[in-house]
């Protein structure tokens, strides 16, 4: 699926990719492993992508937690003022299917019964080079 999502995404996005992120109700475990993404070690800007504060600059949502009842229209919010093509990515177990809080009366199971997803990043929480790995697998397509 990333290989062909891979492809994809390079013709429509090019190299470098916009990034947004959207807390729907994590731990912020997720958060933690993200914000590492920026320090000078995975130093995220170097392969094109960068955290942008408006979901109008973005080219990726990136959704952690299992989406609770109170943050679905903020994220169906955020989802509508982005500009097409975008992508929405599920950052760890929680966003792909709920997680521990699936079964929860106020939670959504994850960001798939809300919006499309094109790419699930899994871990509790996933590492900053997991996270990497799925994020360069939007924008540089496989060898």
């Amino acid at each position: 699926m990333a290989a062909e999502l891979a492809v994809k995404a390079r013709r429509q996005l090019g190299r470098s990719l916009s990034l947004r992120l959207v807390d729907a109700g994590s731990c912020n475990a997720c958060e933690l492993e993200l914000n590492a993404l920026s320090n000078p070690y995975y130093d995220l800007e170097r392969f094109g992508l960068r955290f942008v504060a408006s979901p109008r600059h973005a080219d990726v949502l990136l959704v952690t937690g299992p989406v609770t009842k109170n943050m679905r229209e903020a994220l169906l919010r955020t989802y509508d003022a982005m500009p097409a093509p975008k992508w929405v990515v599920a950052v760890g177990d929680c966003a792909a299917c709920g997680g521990l809080y699936a079964d929860s009366y106020a939670c959504e199971r994850g960001v798939g019964g809300v919006l499309p997803v094109n790419l699930r990043i899994a871990g509790c929480p996933p590492s900053p080079t997991k996270l990497l790995e799925g994020l360069l697998a939007l924008c540089i397509p496989p060898a």
